[in-house]
């Protein structure tokens, strides 16, 4: 049988309740039964010591003084719970006895150690017996049996089982009904958090659930759900930004091809203008497939696979062969390039990771540096880390595009610079391979003064 979350709680807080109740049931019982044992032992050794006063010892018999004054007196008396008492030898043969006992006779147990107490009949009547022994001059001479009924103190012991036994399971009901209420007041707030959201689809992402007025385990669950409410919302705003970025990338370079091939079969051209516009509509389809290219790359970032090999590399000798890749654009911009080293130890990185991310950032400070301008790369070490920096002397960004810098197609001022061509999307995959490796990157700048831009490889110990 399946039971809902608010019956379940009441189950196991009223298991868990049985089984400390039926400890305290047991532990009561069990103080209660000792009790009453422990006050009938008590009284037992009180009788014993109190009658060996009374007792003669004669050559090798053993008898009560006075005895016919104790018959009076037991006579007279009307005893509610009367205690038997008899004499024996060390044979176990009856010397004497209380006039209580009549012809009825108390068993002697030779395996009873001595002074112990200890529970047996009289004919059907359950008493509890002592036997302690009878000494003189340092010698044994017998025993001084003790006993008395049991009757209503066995009465009283399982008058307290059957209480605690019917109790029980009363107790536990009753505590189930109680568990079941207090459970479904407590779960009160969850209804509340599945019925929110229930109502929220992708349509209404912007919704949340209410949070309680306690600020206890029930509100930090639906923080959390709103908290993850919140990173759905953002993950599909910018999926449908980059669906809606990537498609305009690619329409361009499209639209632009099928114009220039329409205009190219209007009419009868000469050799040099199909030259002209087929060499523009190839490089057109080179744009498409660089930006084909690096949507590909960036979705196998997001894919959290393992894209390649991680070769390790010294840094220094990375950046010099991304600086050497690029040394013809670096010569046609007239930029003069200041490469500083200022780490004593060589720190290797991977060479795929790093290779990409140094290559996008250096591209780009190529891509943004003014004609005859220096482009800096500068090596050091900060405590755990080997510090990469890369500036230029540019055109430089503005403050408020910092926090939009590595989203996919964003472009600072693009329309004021048409003449750089790009996608943006260098540094989204930049910044994805600097997470990739645990890396970190910053960027400053400042407009017409240039940009820096610092990765932070982590050493390996």
């Amino acid at each position: 049988m399946k039971l809902n979350f608010k019956n379940r709680i009441a189950l196991y807080y009223t298991v868990a309740t049985a089984i400390i109740t039926a400890l305290a049931f047991l532990i009561v019982f069990l103080s209660v039964k000792k009790t009453v044992f422990s006050n009938l032992d008590k009284e037992l050794s009180y009788q014993a010591q109190k009658h060996s006063k009374e007792i003669i010892i004669e050559n090798d018999s053993i008898h009560f003084m006075n005895k016919a004054e104790w018959a009076e007196r037991e006579h007279r008396e009307v005893q509610v719970n009367p205690v038997f008492i008899q004499l024996i030898n060390n044979q176990g043969q009856l010397m004497d006895k209380s006039p209580n006992l009549k012809e009825q006779q108390l068993s002697f147990l030779e395996a009873v150690e001595s002074n112990d107490h200890f529970s047996t009949f009289l004919v059907d009547r359950a008493i509890r017996q002592a036997q302690i022994p009878i000494e003189k001059n340092g010698r044994k001479q017998g025993y001084i049996i003790t006993a008395i009924s049991m009757e209503s103190s066995t009465m009283v012991i399982k008058n307290l089982q059957n209480t605690l036994l019917i109790s029980f399971p009363i107790v536990l009901f009753g505590l189930y009904l109680i568990s079941s209420s207090l459970a479904g007041r407590s779960i009160t707030p969850l209804q509340a958090i599945i019925d929110s959201t229930n109502t929220i689809t992708k349509n209404n992402l912007n919704e949340r659930v209410p949070l309680p007025p306690n600020k206890d385990e029930i509100f930090e669950l639906s923080s959390a759900i709103n908290e993850l409410l919140q990173r759905i919302e953002n993950a599909i705003q910018r999926e449908r930004q980059f669906t809606s970025d990537a498609s305009h990338e690619l329409r361009t370079p499209l639209s632009t091809l099928r114009g220039t091939l329409e205009v190219l079969i209007r009419k009868p051209r000469t050799q040099s203008e199909y030259e002209e516009k087929v060499q523009y509509g190839l490089s057109e389809i080179d744009r498409m497939s660089n930006i084909v290219e690096q949507l590909l790359l960036l979705a196998r970032f997001d894919s959290k696979g393992e894209i390649e090999e991680n070769h390790l590399i010294p840094l220094v000798s990375l950046v010099d062969e991304v600086l050497s890749r690029n040394g013809n654009t670096i010569s046609q911009k007239n930029l003069k390039v200041n490469f500083e080293v200022k780490a004593e130890t060589e720190t290797l990185v991977p060479q795929y990771y790093a290779s990409l991310i140094l290559e996008n950032i250096i591209i780009n400070a190529i891509k943004y540096s003014l004609e005859g301008k220096t482009l800096s790369v500068e090596i050091s070490e900060e405590e755990k880390y080997t510090l990469c920096k890369i500036s230029d002397q540019g055109i430089g960004i503005k403050q408020e595009d910092l926090s939009s810098l590595f989203n996919p197609f964003f472009r600072s001022d693009a329309l004021e610079h048409k003449q750089i061509t790009g996608a943006g999307l260098g540094l989204s995959i930049a910044k994805k391979a600097v997470d990739a490796i645990g890396a970190q990157i910053t960027v400053e700048s400042k407009i017409n003064k240039g940009t820096t831009f610092t990765i932070a490889f982590l050493r390996k110990p």
